[in-house]
């Protein structure tokens, strides 16, 4: 009897185990086929930007993806982050040519001052810094001639105008481009 029990007992772990590969197999197929999608490179593309070493908070990067082909745009201000976002978006599977636009930004210490007073004035506001926690901030400070552009997503209306209204207190600033998305429900 407790052979048969065992006997039975590995029969139906078999069984298990050749429908658990089976399932293993089909959900590589789908994934092989997704890897060749827009969606899968459109993913893949923002997760290298992500980690694109010197990519900060004063850096913006953006991309769309059209068939197999990947166009960069933004703005840095290290021309290593240019050069590093081309060539981590360069090896990913399925990407067949990247059309880099992203603009480096000119060398200025007033610029480099007023990034830093931006940086102060937006996310050392309590109901702002939230958006400062982690690795990559939300919300990206982009300066060029005095000049200011926010990027990045926030999840109200009311952080967005709150963004463009501590940036605009900023001595010696020129203008101020609100482009932040409200990721937020809206109302």
């Amino acid at each position: 009897m407790r052979i048969a029990k065992v006997f039975i007992l590995t029969l139906l772990i078999q069984h298990l185990l050749g429908t658990g590969s089976l399932a293993a197999k089909q959900s590589a197929q789908t994934q092989k086929v997704a890897r060749n999608s827009t969606a899968y490179l459109a993913r893949e593309v923002r997760h290298e930007l992500a980690l694109v070493p010197w990519y900060t908070v004063f850096d913006n990067l953006q991309y769309s993806v059209t068939g197999n082909d990947v166009t960069l745009t933004g703005q840095v201000v290290q021309p290593t982050v240019k050069s590093d976002a081309e060539n981590a978006v360069k090896h990913i599977e399925g990407v067949e040519k990247v059309n880099d636009q992203i603009e480096v930004l000119p060398v200025s210490q007033m610029d480099d001052q007023l990034r830093r007073a931006e940086y102060q004035a937006i996310y050392s506001k309590p109901d702002l810094s939230r958006y400062g926690v982690g690795a990559l901030q939300s919300i990206h400070i982009i300066v060029k001639g005095g000049h200011v552009t926010l990027e990045g997503a926030v999840e109200t209306q009311q952080d967005k105008d709150a963004a463009a209204l501590y940036a605009n207190t900023v001595p010696n600033v020129f203008s101020v481009d609100n482009h932040l998305t409200v990721t937020g429900p809206q109302k």
